[in-house]
């Protein structure tokens, strides 16, 4: 309460939402985690409209290059002829006896024109190159727009699924619920991972088929706290005087009871993104992902295991650090803002 002239005037109040941001920033760790997610983000992007890593599969240096900050070019072209005319001397005329013979000068001056061409182009390998000569830099932002995508769009899924059965189950009970009840008890009984490597391997291969298999399997642990969100709201006098005003089911279920739950919706979706990406990891490292023609963490890291035994780490070091930065950052954010949009928490 403040006053004017005396009088006492009521002070609006701030809406949950607006309660939430204000402690979330008073949270430093949090800050620094939005911060590391929205970059992640944001380079994901870039490489989709081909800012970055445009060219991430080009052969820009030697096989297996160490990491290093000064710039190098791929200078392993050799001419695809064995036998080197000579220079000096009257030149032979030995058509008759190899008739690429005239071919040999015209390969010589194409390689001389590449390797000029690529010395004009020489680029720096922090992260060192894989086995074909790509950078693994611009390979590991290119694999994030697989993981990172796979993660965001199969978590909308898997919200959109246990948020829409979930209230369907709180809100009106009986048979729906049982029903409901008897389908998440089903897939709960069963170990998460053995049911979406199950899922995976009778499904062909794709971008779209891995986001299917997990927003269609991950949807039970949202739809457990909705459903018993709903169970709360239902009977509760806010909902009971929309009854009374003619409001529908659906706008009681969705117009007046959702907005009270959002928050909950918002860091269940913000964990099955953490869940769906190391998914995504494992199903492409174990050979169940992604195409091979297409490159994510997974692919990656499947690609590490012969690697290090010859030593090479650099592409390790990439692709795992990469993930768990970000699963890290989306973890700690998550924790943040479940403290933050705690009703019971609120000042």
């Amino acid at each position: 309460m403040s006053s004017v002239m005396g009088m006492p005037v009521a002070r609006s109040s701030e809406g949950p939402w607006r309660l939430g941001w204000r402690r979330l920033r008073r949270d430093h760790v949090a800050m620094w985690s939005l911060a590391i997610t929205l970059l992640f983000i944001f380079i994901m992007l870039a490489s989709y409209t081909g800012l970055i890593a445009r060219n991430w599969n080009a052969e820009v240096a030697a096989s297996y290059a160490e990491p290093t900050f000064d710039k190098v070019t791929n200078t392993d072209i050799h001419s695809p002829i064995g036998i080197q005319r000579p220079e000096a001397g009257p030149p032979v005329d030995i058509s008759d006896i190899d008739p690429l013979a005239p071919r040999y000068q015209e390969w010589r001056e194409r390689t001389a024109k590449i390797q000029a061409v690529q010395a004009a182009q020489a680029v720096r390998l922090p992260l060192g190159a894989d086995q074909w000569g790509h950078d693994v830099l611009a390979k590991t932002i290119k694999g994030s727009e697989i993981s990172i995508t796979v993660g965001i769009v199969a978590a909308l899924l898997a919200v959109f699924v246990g948020t829409a059965l979930g209230a369907l189950a709180g809100y009106f009970g009986g048979w729906i619920d049982t029903l409901l009840e008897w389908l998440y008890n089903v897939l709960t009984s069963l170990p998460y991972i053995l049911l979406i490597l199950a899922v995976a391997a009778v499904f062909s291969r794709g971008f779209t088929t891995i986001i299917m298999i997990l927003g269609l399997t991950g949807w039970t642990g949202i739809y457990r706290l909705i459903r018993a969100e709903y169970l709360k709201h239902t009977d509760r006098a806010y909902v009971r005087a929309a009854q009374a005003l003619g409001a529908s089911h659906a706008s009681r279920m969705f117009r007046h009871i959702l907005p009270n739950v959002s928050h909950v919706i918002l860091v269940q979706f913000s964990q099955n993104v953490v869940g769906f990406i190391k998914a995504e990891v494992i199903l492409s490292f174990l050979g169940l992902g992604v195409p091979v023609d297409m490159v994510s963490w997974g692919t990656i890291l499947a690609e590490t295991q012969e690697e290090l035994v010859l030593g090479k780490w650099w592409q390790l070091v990439a692709a795992g650090g990469s993930m768990a930065i970000l699963v890290t950052a989306i973890s700690m954010l998550t924790d943040a803002m479940r403290d933050a949009l705690d009703p019971k928490l609120q000042e």
